[in-house]
């Protein structure tokens, strides 16, 4: 009888065996369950704990009472059904609307109240920055310190952005404020330039190039000297038809690249350009201008530049929202040229000018002082300087597809006409716009001042109001946008005041929503909450607030954001 064959005892054999003979005791059993349901369990447990405390105690300003706001949400969805009117479909239609805006904000609100992420989330980022260089979401970290905003490297390796498809994969795509983008730019670009034309006003495109266009050594190891600027596919084809239409565009990245080799054009934790790049755009683009016949002659103003150094830490670094002793990316030092005029005082823009700028982040850095890169000494001011001439401006960061022309067109439908005497338009906007911008086409038309029926205090003067909540503006996520500080939107009804009889009136009102890439009070206001704020005039506040990037009500038929608007401070939510 041939012997019985032995067994091959694989790998796999052998786990079996040693499985079946392992015993746990009942105790070991029972604590290593506690301890997994614990570790699972800690963080939410230690949150809504937190949660009920701080809404027992009435601190309506704390992030984590949105949560159980639920309560307060469905009446509101309720109160906006019915206001809506119309058919019962359109009334079911505006509550749903209403629902999806508390839905859309609560899992942010609650992230950015997070006990835990705001406890381990600056260390962890720190380690993955610093130790294994991965950045965020949307910032990069390149090479020798490098940092690159992630959708301007998307405008580089995206489809080409003319593509059917990809304009129509955009169309589906909802924005955060629930939106649906308008992505195409060319009929946005070229309805202006006719709601121009029919005035006598030329329009100029200008493109702003970023960063990885002129420096992709930067970021792609390996990647040698460039003999032109980096584009999207579909770059060249706009440009074209956008000329056969007869708008010329300036593209400063040729020269960009050209001036690269004596120095540097970028900030290096930034988004934006170097002062000495801006100077150069300035120069070469008021040389466009003369050369093409698109302005008269005028007599010659003669501005002045003084320099200053400023020192300020990047937008890109600020989004990685490090520990605050975390060193990774020092601030950097730069030396800006401001511009004064003939009496020495700092340049400013002239409504009565007949160059109108409009333009984003590109034009604001070295203009705005609230982006913390000085003054007077931006792309319109330089120009201002080159063309020796006088020059408007409006300018907005963020949006540049469309926030500076949603402004223009609100001034003009609440009859004031920006354009009057005007011949030429500039418009600036960051050449990412055109794979990620939302191109919403705007009315140009003067309308009439509307009948003011909100409350804004004299100019000078302020006062403290009480009022319940009826809508509010999407507001940005830390971390989530290049830029440090975001203006919110808000819709006041019911005012009532201790210092004058109000009648319960309305008041739309603008308010810090983001400083620094965190969150104040104000971003977790909701409908249906009842606020105190302390209210000045706009005006009295618009030539610093109103370059900062703002988000505005959903109102079609203009009835609340053509009122004129309150800046308000947060006194008690």
């Amino acid at each position: 009888m041939s012997p019985e064959p032995v067994p091959i005892r694989t790998r796999e054999l052998v786990a079996r065996e040693e499985v079946g003979r392992t015993t746990i005791s009942r105790a070991a059993a029972r604590a290593l369950i506690a301890i997994f349901l614990l570790t699972i369990l800690a963080v939410p447990l230690a949150q809504h704990v937190y949660v009920a405390a701080e809404y027992v105690a009435g601190r309506r300003d704390s992030p984590v009472p949105y949560a159980y706001s639920i309560f307060d949400a469905v009446p509101q969805a309720v109160a906006e059904a019915r206001e809506e009117g119309g058919s019962p479909a359109d009334r079911i239609a505006a509550g749903n609307r209403s629902m999806v805006r508390f839905i859309r904000n609560y899992r942010a609100v609650l992230e950015e109240g997070s006990v835990a992420v705001g406890a381990i989330r600056p260390y962890a980022q720190f380690v993955l920055t610093g130790w294994l260089g991965a950045g965020t979401e949307d910032a990069y970290v390149g090479r020798d310190g490098w940092l690159f905003y992630r959708p301007t490297l998307d405008y580089l390796v995206g489809r080409p952005f003319l593509d059917s498809g990809q304009l129509a994969r955009r169309a589906d795509r909802a924005a955060p404020d629930g939106s649906y983008p308008q992505p195409d730019p060319r009929p946005a670009i070229l309805e202006f330039h006719r709601q121009l034309s029919a005035r006598g006003i030329r329009l100029i495109l200008v493109p702003a190039p970023s960063k990885p266009m002129i420096c992709p050594e930067h970021f792609w190891p390996g990647l040698g000297p460039i003999a032109t600027p980096i584009h999207n596919p579909s770059f060249a084809a706009f440009k074209a038809e956008m000329e056969r239409e007869g708008i010329p565009v300036f593209d400063a990245a040729p020269a960009l690249l050209e001036a690269k080799r004596f120095r540097s054009q970028f900030l290096v934790a930034d988004t934006h350009w170097r002062p000495d790049t801006v100077e150069e755009v300035a120069g070469r683009l008021a040389r466009f201008i003369s050369d093409g016949g698109f302005l008269p002659p005028r007599r010659a103003v003669q501005y002045r530049r003084e320099a200053d150094e400023v020192t300020n830490l990047g937008d890109v670094a600020r989004m990685i929202r490090l520990p605050d002793a975390a060193q990774i990316f020092p601030p950097e030092t730069v030396r800006i040229e401001q511009v004064l005029t003939p009496q020495g005082g700092l340049w400013r823009p002239e409504r009565a000018a007949d160059v109108l700028v409009l333009g984003d982040s590109y034009s604001n850095i070295y203009s705005l002082e609230a982006m913390g890169w000085g003054e007077s000494a931006g792309l319109v001011e330089q120009l201002s300087f080159a063309l020796r001439r006088p020059i408007d401006a409006i300018l907005r960061n963020g949006a540049g597809a469309y926030a500076a022309r949603e402004l223009l067109s609100r001034e003009l439908a609440r009859g004031h006409d920006r354009l009057a005497g005007k011949r030429l338009v500039i418009w600036e906007f960051a050449v990412r716009e055109l794979v990620d911008g939302d191109w919403q086409l705007m009315d140009m038309s003067v309308g009439r001042p509307p009948p003011q029926r909100f409350i804004v205090p004299p100019t000078g003067s302020q006062i403290t109001v009480t009022g319940r909540i009826h809508d509010v503006s999407h507001v940005p996520r830390p971390g989530k946008v290049q830029y440090r500080n975001h203006i919110m939107s808000i819709h006041l009804v019911d005012l009532r005041s201790a210092e004058e009889s109000l009648a319960n009136g309305q008041a739309l009102v603008y308010t810090w929503s983001m400083r620094d890439q965190t969150w104040t009070p104000a971003a977790r206001f909701r409908p249906g909450q009842e606020v105190t704020l302390r209210l000045r005039p706009w005006r009295d506040v618009a030539d610093e607030y109103e370059g900062i990037n703002r988000s505005e009500i959903e109102d079609d038929d203009g009835q609340v954001t053509l009122q004129e608007p309150c800046w308000g401070e947060v006194v008690q939510p």
